[in-house]
């Protein structure tokens, strides 16, 4: 019987600047969706890539003092890498500049949709790091946008091509009122649907090459025009799939299962992306995790405060799973959770060494000094850890495995085995390790090293003592 298949993207990030912590968390919780999956015997695809057609890349470009396609390539490649480094890798990266695979996939998306599509006049207020227009009314009181604030919007005023966005109000509405695309958390899908009923404007899909800087997909049958971002973006989902250059690829893996996104750029994926779907009469994804934001010190993240923290140099210093683990295991991800390297490494010191590392390495001690021997068994996933992971609260199914692991530090100082020997002890000593490789088996999702070498130490038949997995910081 075939498998069935889980399709699950990351959101697709610009690539004006190197990553930061904010885009290691979605990669990190992308990727344990991902391994979860894999987990449940499902046939498992993972996409994520470079958005480098915006606007945005040009102009940091330009003050680069670089051309534009070497500056993307080489910042795509440091997200690529940070996934990598990560224990996160994609099993596709997509790249917006990829003219031929991405460029033909996203004039094909354009031609199917070419009947709500239409040119006009227009001038409005361009939010360069959104990448959209805004009216006056979904600015801040200063007149700035609420995603970047201190930043003054551009007034532009061009001919470009619209999308008829205002046609698939109606549609738009019934789909999440009848739950056809799924939005967790709900507050979030209470947002769109509250966006969608306060009246959809049509919405600008070009951009003149002038503005462009003659940079990205060209429009098909205008020279004169680009597509605008979200509309060639989005399409990476596509794209790197194989909608329109292999069929039989997009088939097994269209629709997505999953799209994981910050609550930024919720309005993007759950309206204008659906809407492009219905257009062209494509099959619309399945649902949508939005999750929020890291601050530093309480405040958002940004280059004019100089708070970015580079996730990179995090990684070189402490390794991929401790980073992981605080990542996951300490905020809600749906709640914005403050970011600061003294409180990770008293997690890491209180959880990871004096916790998981220690009831390891006293486990397989008193296996070593016994002469234990052991013959494997298989363990399960624990049907909590499961429910919570279907609703993507890594930090509440983390605490499970925690509980877990507390429990049986307690248990070892309860029954002394050390003070026992005999049959009495190998009974105790094989309960002790059924845990630990099930403990074990529960972290592979989330800590995919660690768990590793966990089960690589207490596969059997010996165990001894190893090296300590998170040495005290």
């Amino acid at each position: 019987m075939a498998k069935k298949k889980f399709y699950v993207t990351a959101a697709i990030p610009y690539v004006n600047a190197p990553p930061h912590i904010g885009h290691a968390l979605e990669f990190v919780q992308t990727n344990t969706i991902a391994r979860y999956h894999k987990l449940l015997g499902e046939d498992v695809l993972s996409l994520s890539g470079g958005d480098e057609n915006a606007l945005k890349n040009v102009q940091a470009a330009e003050k680069a003092g670089e051309p534009v396609k070497e500056f993307v390539d080489k910042n795509t490649e440091l997200f690529r890498q940070l996934a990598i480094k990560l224990n996160a890798e994609f099993d596709v990266w997509q790249k917006g500049s990829d003219t031929k695979l991405h460029f033909l996939s996203s004039q094909k998306l354009w031609q199917l949709c070419q009947k709500d599509i239409y040119e006009k006049d227009y001038e409005g207020l361009y939010c360069v790091g959104c990448e959209t227009f805004y009216t006056p009314d979904e600015l801040d009181e200063n007149g700035e946008c609420f995603e970047h604030p201190g930043k003054k919007l551009d007034k532009v005023s061009e001919k470009n091509y619209f999308f008829a966005l205002s046609k698939y109000q109606e549609k738009l509405t019934e789909i999440y009122e009848n739950g056809k695309i799924e939005i967790c958390p709900e507050h979030r899908k209470n947002e769109v649907l509250a966006f969608i009923k306060q009246g959809l404007q049509d919405i600008s899909i070009s951009r003149s090459n002038e503005r462009a800087k003659n940079w990205g997909v060209p429009v098909p049958n205008d020279t004169s025009q680009r597509l605008y971002v979200w509309f060639d973006a989005l399409n990476i989902y596509q794209s790197g799939i194989g909608f329109g250059w292999d069929d039989k690829t997009y088939q097994k893996w269209w629709p997505a299962d999953l799209h994981v996104i910050g609550k930024g750029i919720i309005r993007f994926h759950a309206v204008y992306w659906p809407a492009f779907l219905l257009s062209a009469g494509l099959e619309l994804p399945k649902a949508i995790f939005v999750h929020d934001y890291f601050t530093v010190n309480g405040q958002k993240m940004s280059k004019t405060v100089g708070n970015v923290i580079d996730p990179v140099k995090l990684i070189d210093k402490y390794g991929a799973d401790p980073l992981r683990y605080y990542f996951l295991a300490k905020f809600n991800p749906f709640a914005d959770g403050d970011f600061s390297e003294g409180k990770f490494v008293e997690t890491y010191n209180a959880d990871l060494a004096n916790g998981l590392g220690n009831l390891v390495a006293r486990v397989a001690k008193l296996c070593e000094t016994s002469g234990f021997e052991f013959k494997e068994t298989a363990p399960s996933l624990d049907k909590k850890v499961q429910s919570h992971l279907d609703e993507f609260r890594f930090d509440k199914a983390l605490k499970i495995i925690w509980h877990q692991i507390s429990d049986l530090d307690k248990t070892i100082n309860d029954d002394e085995p050390w003070s026992i020997q005999g049959p009495s002890l190998y009974a105790i000593l094989k309960r002790y390790v059924k845990e630990i490789r099930s403990i074990a088996y529960n972290l592979r999702p989330f800590l995919p090293q660690t768990a590793q070498k966990i089960e690589k130490q207490f596969q059997g038949p010996k165990i001894e003592l190893g090296k300590p997995l998170f040495p005290r910081l």
